[in-house]
């Protein structure tokens, strides 16, 4: 009996892991758009407190998804920095440009960075407005 109790404890603590993944490009669909994640500079992914993860094609897929459901618990926000393609970083600590030079796979013209320094290289170069992530919610209505 103890064994056992002790099996389904494991089992519910593996099930809770709250960790991001790897998004499968080429494979995994958006959740919110339902097209296949093929761009590496603009995928993005939630984590629940709970463990649950989506998926995103686009950072203003996950934006929308954001402002629909405001009742999930989030444990991570991530996003793929332009520079940095298929590595997940903070949203928190990402900036943002808005330009329609450098589009976007849902048409928002929405792109990450790693820093400031990124953004405002990339801003200089083809036009646009930068945002932080609190200003990103505002700007998404959220």
């Amino acid at each position: 009996m103890n064994k056992l109790i002790y099996i389904i404890t494991l089992m519910l603590l593996c099930a809770c892991n709250s960790k991001p993944r790897v998004i499968a490009y080429g494979k995994d669909n958006c959740h919110y758009c339902k097209m296949t994640i093929v761009d590496q500079q603009h995928a993005s992914e939630l984590v629940t407190k709970k463990g649950k993860i989506y998926v995103y094609d686009a950072i203003e897929c996950m934006l929308y998804d954001l402002k629909d459901h405001p009742e999930r618990d989030y444990k991570y926000h991530l996003v793929n920095t332009y520079n940095n393609p298929k590595i997940l970083k903070n949203a928190h600590q990402s900036i943002y440009l808005i330009s329609e030079k450098l589009p976007s796979p849902m048409g928002a013209n929405l792109t990450a960075f790693k820093d400031i320094e990124q953004g405002e290289i990339m801003l200089q170069e083809l036009g646009g407005k930068l945002y932080s992530w609190d200003d990103l919610k505002k700007q998404f209505n959220l």
